[in-house]
């Protein structure tokens, strides 16, 4: 397949790089119970996929594959690895995805860092989210906080420099740096991020992220996607 890539934030991006089944293949997982087998989807089809989806029959979900490849700054993927919990396991007790990600032991990161252009009033009644509304004093937070970036980048090319190994230097650097990583997991495991971080109490930054993985996921199982937009969201 080609891959097809969306853009996120100021350098990032998620690419679907590969798949593995389809809508179609949810009903054939879930048909085999009877020893059937469908070539074409029909409505009937996807009622059942409704009905699976509804009812929680999540395992019919497991046997369609899609990989990943997402390019984040490092806090986002930190909320990202969190769904490695809960999302189902194989017969060998395996989280029904892999994660690969680039190792900054072996590269030297390229400084590129994400730099919001509207810095957010942390909200009063809610400890880990920010109001809909800028800072006072935008400019000032953004100055301060490139600034941040800038020699924290600095130190760490001035630490390579001295000879000190790349997996100590990366120390000095925020998790504002972008980081890039291979992502495969069941449908069921994608579906469950995107209801979870496509959400509105979900940071802004992850939910333009699971958006892009949401439209994504339209291309290769819509109907599924439907079903639990209408059932699961």
């Amino acid at each position: 397949m080609q891959e097809q890539k969306i853009s996120v934030l100021d350098h990032g991006h998620v690419t679907l790089i590969d798949h593995l089944g389809d809508d179609l293949t949810v009903v054939n997982s879930a048909r085999v119970s009877f020893g059937n087998k469908k070539e074409k989807l029909d409505k009937r089809d996807i009622k059942l996929i409704e009905y699976l989806v509804k009812n929680k029959h999540d395992s019919p979900l497991r046997h369609v594959q899609l990989q990943f490849r997402v390019k984040a700054p490092e806090f986002i993927m930190r909320q990202w690895y969190k769904h490695v919990i809960g999302i189902g396991y194989t017969v060998h007790r395996e989280p029904d995805h892999a994660w690969n990600e680039i190792s900054g032991r072996y590269v030297t990161y390229e400084p590129q860092f994400y730099r919001p252009e509207r810095f957010r009033l942390q909200s009063e009644d809610n400890k880990q989210a920010t109001k809909d509304e800028a800072v006072e004093n935008n400019l000032g937070a953004k100055v301060a906080y490139n600034t941040a970036i800038e020699l924290s980048y600095k130190l760490y090319k001035e630490l390579l420099g001295m000879g000190v190994g790349k997996e100590q230097a990366r120390g000095v650097l925020p998790v504002s740096f972008y980081t890039e990583v291979i992502w495969t997991a069941s449908l069921q495991a994608v579906m469950n991020f995107v209801s979870l971080r496509d959400h509105e109490h979900a940071q802004w930054e992850i939910r333009e992220y699971a958006k892009a993985v949401r439209s994504l996921v339209s291309q290769v199982a819509p109907h599924t996607l439907e079903a639990w937009d209408k059932f699961r969201s």
